[in-house]
């Protein structure tokens, strides 16, 4: 791995679709949240995430399973970014805010 490029640390935790580590699936959606900085990775199996499907684990995990993570080190909070293929180059974009309904 070349030289750490995240401005958090190595053992950071973040959320991460169990598959990427269980089933060798490979990193489609990446989140870097607004609101407290967290990161989530996601596979490329697109269902929705039930407590079942997700684990903590280091950043650094993450990017050993694989290095293009890197080249999202500067993804800013309340962002996004995705890719269709492994191969694909990641594209970016700024997160929509989360609407609440107060009447919930």
């Amino acid at each position: 791995m070349d030289e750490w490029k995240f401005e958090d640390p190595p053992n950071v935790a973040v959320i991460s679709d169990r598959s990427i580590f269980s089933s060798g699936d490979w990193v489609a959606y990446v989140s870097h949240e607004d609101d407290d900085g967290s990161w989530l990775f996601y596979s490329s199996d697109n269902r929705d995430w039930d407590e079942r499907d997700v684990m903590l684990v280091g950043l650094q995990e993450v990017v050993q399973q694989d290095e293009s993570i890197q080249e999202l080190a500067d993804l800013p909070e309340g962002w996004h970014a995705w890719r269709n293929s492994k191969s694909s180059p990641w594209q970016r974009a700024k997160s929509r805010p989360v609407a609440f309904n107060d009447n919930e």
